[in-house]
């Protein structure tokens, strides 16, 4: 009865639309064992008519309290977005695939030049250094600054002895001073044995190797092609080798050189004359006299200067060629098809 009564007052108070006409005016106290109903919202219980007639309004208003905030928000409200890590990583990557043919030129030419350094001989691939925008063409000429890359190779041995050459030569050594009317004199002659180079200049400086100058020349005779290198020719012009320029760029091999005769006074060696001229034949002495008599004989004799040359020019282009040329261009991609070293006369 008491549920029924209460059925009875809420119908009383409500409008056929579906309003409440008053929440608060009339309240039921609930007896024990009974359930209290739910209190309607301010505006009313929606009427079933209106929410039929209106379903876009419903089907919003329920996905609206069903997802989440449409901006990409989750629950938190934090927003979500791609880790700054992905993107560098990415940008790396794309960035590697657009210039991976310079890239793959660096890694061969840094590992060239390691393994170069610790003498490991490995035929590593040819992969021609080339940027995106950049194309080649066969059989053109371009005056090619070397300088940078000779000057990165031979830093510290820009002026190497080369074409070292051992001669022999023979001198006489005499000394003469009396004792009052004792005449006191010792000579010895001895075969010595000189060594001498000669010093290329393989770093002249970055004037030498402009363009203009014309020191360098490059020529693509072919192109790289599958698996197999292109073809270029190298010429170089580089400063005569010079020969020795003071006495102590000759020495003297003591081991090698010996007396051969010795001629001396009826006094010597008696106590006085002994005494007096030993001092004269010290080690030191007859080397400074053998080390400027070769020293003469290396700027004037042609029998010790011509070979001194050739030998020094021989194996400054083979330097050249086998440790700085042919690797750096085995590194472009291409073969060394001919190379050729001429001797300026301006030393």
């Amino acid at each position: 009865m008491v549920r029924i009564l209460i059925f009875l007052l809420g119908m009383l108070t409500t409008s056929r639309s579906g309003g409440l006409r008053s929440s608060s005016s009339f309240r039921v106290e609930p007896s024990a064992g009974t359930r209290e109903l739910p209190v309607p919202p301010a505006g009313g219980w929606p009427d079933p008519a209106e929410s039929r007639s209106s379903p876009r309004e419903g089907a919003s208003y329920g996905l609206e309290r069903r997802h989440p905030d449409r901006r990409g928000s989750n629950r938190g409200g934090r927003r979500r977005r791609i880790p700054l890590r992905v993107k560098w990583a990415a940008t790396i990557l794309l960035i590697g695939l657009i210039f991976r043919k310079a890239v793959a030129w660096a890694v061969l030419v840094a590992l060239s030049s390691a393994l170069h350094i610790v003498g490991v001989n490995i035929h590593l691939p040819h992969v021609r250094l080339s940027w995106p925008w950049q194309s080649i063409s066969a059989g053109t000429t371009a005056n090619i600054d070397l300088g940078p890359w000779v000057l990165q190779k031979i830093e510290g041995i820009s002026r190497p002895a080369l074409g070292t050459e051992n001669f022999n030569f023979i001198f006489t050594h005499k000394v003469s001073k009396s004792i009052g009317p004792w005449p006191c004199w010792y000579s010895s002659t001895f075969e010595a044995v000189g060594h001498a180079s000669a010093t290329v200049d393989l770093n002249p400086g970055p004037t030498w190797w402009a363009p203009s100058a014309g020191h360098y020349q490059l020529q693509v005779l072919s192109r790289p092609l599958t698996g197999e290198p292109g073809r270029v020719s190298v010429v170089l012009v580089l400063p005569q080798p010079q020969l020795p320029q003071s006495v102590h760029d000759v020495t003297i091999d003591n081991t090698l050189s010996h007396p051969i005769d010795t001629q001396h006074s009826w006094t010597y060696p008696g106590f006085g004359c002994g005494g007096l001229l030993r001092p004269q034949f010290a080690e030191s002495v007859l080397y400074s006299q053998a080390q400027s008599i070769a020293f003469t004989e290396v700027r004037t004799s042609p029998q010790i200067t011509g070979p001194l040359i050739s030998t020094a020019e021989t194996e400054a282009g083979l330097i050249i060629r086998d440790n700085f040329v042919q690797p750096t261009v085995n590194a472009l991609g291409y073969k060394l098809a001919g190379f050729t070293i001429r001797w300026s006369g301006t030393g």
